[in-house]
């Protein structure tokens, strides 16, 4: 079983290596660009945690060990304010589950995240490289719906998807 919690600045220096891990196994399964250089950076995570949208994942039984992270925003997501080729399936009220990654041998980090941010609010977002068919899989198996594209900061193309 998985345990989340809100992360906090000291859980830094655990995190970090899971995007790092998560980098190697994309770029080794086919998606080399959506998280290339240093993204996300130790100051994106960090800003997370200081406005309290940053969660980490722990086993239960070895609660010190971050097996897993992600943000989770509730409220408006500037990225999704223009969708192409598609529309949201709801225009209600939700929450937006950004960079998870894990350490690649605990399973289900993915499904714990979905389960956790759903308790918190009926409508949730995410989008995902083209490239990324394991987080397109994972986001399809729970339920999520595409929706179109998106573009990120950067203006690279995200397929974005919903689950209402």
């Amino acid at each position: 079983m998985i345990h989340i919690r809100l992360a906090s600045k000291e859980d830094i220096q655990n995190i970090m290596p899971l995007y790092a891990y998560a980098r190697k196994f994309m770029a080794a399964n086919g998606n080399p660009h959506q998280w290339n250089g240093n993204y996300p950076a130790s100051e994106d995570i960090l800003k997370d945690i200081a406005n309290g949208n940053y969660y980490v994942c722990t086993p239960d039984n070895a609660p010190e060990k971050i097996v897993g992270g992600f943000a989770f925003i509730i409220g408006r997501e500037p990225n999704y304010a223009v969708i192409e080729n598609g529309a949201w399936h709801s225009d209600q009220p939700y929450g937006t589950i950004h960079r998870i990654a894990s350490n690649g041998q605990t399973k289900g980090i993915a499904r714990a995240c979905f389960d956790f941010c759903h308790n918190k609010i009926d409508c949730l977002r995410i989008d995902t490289h083209a490239d990324n068919k394991p987080m397109q899989n994972a986001i399809d198996s729970y339920g999520f719906r595409y929706c179109g594209i998106i573009h990120v900061a950067d203006g690279t193309p995200r397929n974005a998807y919903d689950l209402v």
